[in-house]
Formats: structure tokens, C-alpha cells, sequence
């Protein structure tokens, strides 16, 4: 029932917001989204990519080829909990280790929350601004430090972002509470730059961790990005570790195993 009447309660809020301020309400509430979308975007080219190319010398644009169909998965979820197993199996298979990749990505899906931690800080000075009481330049350092923390350990799913600067507020700066009503009806079409803004920040920061604790294999990544060992959507399989000490591939015996269990022919020695 709550899933049904949202839409509703949304459009209430933009109607309410748009009979009161007329039609600027609405060139603001745009202004706003746009806005944001550009600063995440300067964020994942200038910021991250920066960091990954003078770290690694990985290019932040050919990542993200790499991670498209996640990159498409989150659009349409609007929301990054829906690629994580699959950020995961990519991690792995581009060259870094499974421990690093276990350790970096959950934890950063709950505490590297880079387009939610713009989201709250861009929101809430809309909202200042909005209801007539712009923040002085020392409340803004202030809110931005607040909302920073208060962006970790968000929820990864969708309408968190407009949870969060709700109870952000509240502790803040309370009498901006009622303002959040401003942002209802935007928010949903923000979401989606937030997830991937998350998203790629958890991808960048894994490659970065990995460098770091010098478990990231160089050169697989240059042979993956390049598009010459292509990942398995079907096993979703990081097959870098394939062959043990005897030498065997072992996902191919494995296949051939399996091949000879159906048909009944038996299953060979090797080794």
C-alpha cells in the first residue's frame, strides 16, 4: 500500500510547492538536478579519476566500460545493492585479490557513500536556500562536515537519500526539517546518480586498496580492460586463480567432468 500511494504523496508535494511559488519552484528544483548531475560527474572524472590514473595508471574510463552492465543494472534499479555480487566477480576477475575485494567492497558499500555525501550536502542548502535563510560560509563547512558522517552507514537502498537529510537536519539544524518536502519529488530522479556516483567510488577504491597492499595483479588488468580476457557473465567466475600447482585448468576439467557424469562415459583420471 505504501509502495502505491508514494507516487502520490509526491506529486502532493510537488503540487503544494508549485501552488505556493509558482512555476520558479520548478526551475529550481531542475537547476538543482542538474546541478548535481554535473558535480557527480566532475567528481568521478576529475577526483576519482585522477586518483586512480596517478596511483595505478588505470583509466577511469575504460573501468567503467568494463563495469557498463552494472552501470545499466543500477539505472534501472536505482540502486547499488543490486550489482554488488556482480562488482564482486568483476573485481576478482580484473586482477585483485579475493581478500582485498572481500574486505574493501561491502565496507565501502556502507561507509564510501561519495554521491550520497553530495546528494546531502547539495540538498540541504537547496532546502536553506529555499525557505529563505541561506547558510553563512562557516554553517556550510559546518552542515558539509555533518552531512558527511551522516552519509555513512546510509541504507543502500532507494529512498534512503531522502531519509538521511531528514535526520540530518533534524540533529542540525531542525528548523530546516519541513523543507525536505521540497526535494520529495526530484529525489527519485537524483537517485540514480547517487547509486552510480556510489558505485564507482567503490570500484575506484578497490583497485586503489589493492595497489596499495600490493595485491593487485598489473598486468591482468591492462589484458582486462583491454577487452582481451573477457568476463564470464554466464559463472560470473574470476578464473585468475584456475590452475593449482599441477598445472591442470581446472575449470576446464571441471567442464569435461561434468560432460562425461551426464553422458555416463565416466570420469577420467588426471594428473
Amino acid at each position: 500500500m505504501i509502495m502505491w500511494l508514494a507516487p502520490i504523496g509526491a506529486f502532493g508535494a510537488i503540487a503544494a510547492v508549485v501552488g505556493e511559488t509558482g512555476v520558479q519552484a520548478i526551475v529550481s528544483m531542475f537547476t538543482l538536478m542538474i546541478a548535481f548531475y554535473i558535480t557527480c560527474a566532475l567528481f568521478i572524472v576529475v577526483i576519482l579519476g585522477g586518483l586512480l590514473k596517478i596511483v595505478t595508471g588505470v583509466n577511469i574510463f575504460k573501468l567503467m566500460r568494463y563495469l557498463g552492465r552494472e552501470y545499466l543494472l543500477i539505472f534501472s534499479t536505482s540502486s547499488s545493492e543490486a550489482a554488488l555480487p556482480r562488482l564482486i566477480a568483476k573485481m576478482e576477475h580484473v586482477g585483485v585479490s579475493k581478500p582485498v575485494v572481500g574486505v574493501t567492497v561491502p565496507t565501502g558499500y556502507s561507509f564510501n557513500l561519495d554521491g550520497t555525501a553530495i546528494y546531502l550536502t547539495m540538498a540541504s542548502l537547496f532546502v536553506a536556500s529555499s525557505m529563505g535563510t541561506p547558510l553563512a560560509l562557516g554553517e556550510q563547512i559546518s552542515l558539509l562536515v555533518f552531512m558527511i558522517i551522516a552519509s555513512k552507514g546510509a541504507a543502500g537502498v532507494t529512498g534512503a537519500g531522502l531519509a538521511t537529510p531528514a535526520g540530518g537536519l533534524q540533529s542540525h539544524r531542525p528548523d530546516f526539517v519541513e523543507g525536505v518536502g521540497l526535494i520529495v519529488g526530484i529525489d527519485r530522479f537524483m537517485s540514480e546518480a547517487r547509486a552510480l556516483t556510489n558505485f564507482t567510488g567503490n570500484a575506484v577504491a578497490t583497485v586503489l586498496i589493492g595497489t596499495w597492499t600490493k595485491e593487485i595483479d598489473r598486468a591482468r588488468v591492462d589484458e582486462v580492460l583491454e577487452g582481451r580476457l573477457p568476463f564470464d557473465e554466464e559463472t560470473m567466475s574470476a578464473d585468475h586463480n584456475r590452475f593449482d600447482d599441477d598445472g591442470i585448468d581446472d575449470v576446464e576439467a571441471g567442464a569435461e567432468i561434468r560432460t562425461e557424469l551426464v553422458t555416463g562415459s565416466g570420469a577420467r583420471p588426471r594428473g
